[in-house]
């Protein structure tokens, strides 16, 4: 496959975004090399926390919880899926694939070779993030998982419905614009093109334009199968699971109930409804999401799963 990568210039001078790149490289099963770029800061020897971007931002949405938790103890790893951030780009629509995204981060999981994961994860950061729980359960000690789902085709929200519309017919597709109008604060003018910064122009968007049409939710999309599969692993799960969803996400509201009732680990859990949490929820609740994620990673530390 032909794959871009997004001139380095494009980064520079990022507002609150001082740090080091890290890049690992995985084959796709196809030959492709990919370079995935990861956020990698505090104590190698602590216990990491992983933080799981979606569609179409990437770890600059994690820009303020890396010195948060870094601060506290933890060990904090931010990645950027292929197609966003400063990661490698495919460039076509039809080399993104659910499937794909899987096996390309499971890759890279076990080539960083992460362990005792306090996992965070929202958007598609909850699709890939939670097939990986499912693939390397032993790796992961908690989740708090938000404004995201694991669908299997029994059908989407009005809100998803409407932003798969626009997605895909929208003739330029405005990234910075797009996360901008999912967060209740508005950002600022460096903020929006922070996130536009990995795309210099259209054909860098393949994989933006292609999540929306991957998540599978209809029992003819691929990937039910393996969504349902995984869920059988996830209905095992006793390491402590949190939910924090956001009031004001039309795309997902409602779908922390899908956790709670299945995962086992979720039960006598401190669920919360963020109030003034956009579909961005990292951007609208960056304190009350890291003291969230440090309270669970530190009530799991060495608990067996």
């Amino acid at each position: 496959m032909k794959v871009l990568r997004t001139p380095g210039e494009r980064f520079a001078n990022l507002a609150d975004y001082p740090f080091a790149p890290h890049y690992l490289t995985v084959t796709d099963a196809d030959g492709t090399d990919l370079r995935i770029h990861y956020v990698d800061e505090g104590l190698r020897d602590a216990a990491p926390v992983l933080l799981l971007h979606g569609e179409p931002s990437w770890s600059y949405l994690y820009r303020k919880f890396v010195p948060w938790l870094v601060e506290r103890g933890h060990r904090v790893v931010a990645p950027d899926l292929p197609g966003f951030g400063k990661s490698d780009k495919p460039a076509e629509r039809t080399d993104y694939t659910y499937e794909r995204y899987v096996a390309w981060m499971s890759d890279w999981l076990t080539a960083v070779d992460l362990r005792d994961v306090t996992l965070f994860c929202q958007d598609w950061g909850g699709l890939i993030g939670l097939r990986l729980v499912a693939a390397f359960p032993d790796r992961f000690a908690g989740l708090v998982v938000s404004n995201t789902g694991l669908p299997t085709g029994s059908g989407a929200s009005d809100g998803f419905a409407a932003w798969l519309a626009f997605s895909q017919n929208v003739p330029m597709f405005p990234v910075g614009a797009i996360v901008n109008g999912g967060t209740t604060r508005e950002l600022s003018a460096a903020e929006i093109a922070a996130y536009d910064a990995p795309f210099p122009d259209e054909s860098y968007k393949a994989g933006a334009r292609q999540f929306p049409a991957l998540v599978p939710v209809t029992p003819d999309h691929a990937s039910v199968a393996e969504n349902k599969a995984a869920w059988q692993v996830l209905e095992r799960f006793t390491g402590p699971v949190l939910t924090a969803f956001g009031d004001k996400d039309a795309v997902t509201k409602g779908g922390e109930r899908a956790f709670i009732e299945r995962i086992p680990g979720a039960k006598g859990q401190p669920h919360t409804i963020i109030e003034g949490g956009g579909h961005f929820i990292q951007e609208d609740a960056t304190e009350q999401l890291c003291a969230l994620i440090d309270a669970l990673a530190r009530s799991h530390r060495g608990a067996a799963k």
